[in-house]
């Protein structure tokens, strides 16, 4: 009976922080956005992963330039560069919501590049699954980037309040 209580007291309190967090939703989806931009960064690195984007940055309507300038290998490291330097100026908007601005701003464009990749992923869509279109593992893949475009201009919003350059954030 006494570690009952004491589970349900440390639950009730711990709901209390959690509740009384200023600002919960904000600092998780800045900090994911952090975790995702990372991961996804450092794997541009790698050789492996060179070869698995060409279907994406070759169908790309604001990517396909990347391969004439850069090479295949330059392509990726071209994008893990991008996406570091966006990971770090989230990472800084923590603090300076002027740097969250522009690492918001970057993840947005970043998630709608790839978003605009979707109509035009060859073998995107598979015909004959019943009579309706189903989806494939890429085009699959990139559906997820229509959620980070979503976070990412909730946090495009709410730091260009949160640094004065809009009304305050709802």
């Amino acid at each position: 009976m006494a570690s009952a209580t004491k589970a349900t007291a440390g639950t009730r309190a711990l709901a209390r922080v959690v509740v009384t967090i200023e600002d919960l939703d904000y600092h998780v989806i800045r900090g994911s956005m952090v975790f995702l931009f990372l991961i996804f960064g450092y794997a541009k690195w790698f050789a492996y992963d060179a070869p698995l984007l060409v279907p994406f940055i070759s169908n790309g309507p604001l990517i396909s330039w990347l391969y004439p300038a850069f090479g295949l290998r330059g392509a990726t490291w071209f994008l893990g560069t991008s996406e570091w330097c966006i990971c770090a100026l989230l990472i800084a908007g923590f603090w300076d919501k002027r740097l969250g601005v522009l690492g918001a701003a970057g993840s947005t464009g970043t998630f709608v590049a790839t978003v605009t990749i979707i109509p035009f992923l060859p073998g995107g869509w598979e015909p004959s699954a019943g009579g309706f279109p189903a989806m494939t593992i890429n085009t699959a893949f990139l559906m997820k980037d229509v959620v980070l475009l979503a976070a990412s201009l909730y946090l495009l919003k709410q730091d260009l309040a949160r640094a004065s350059f809009l009304p305050a954030a709802r």
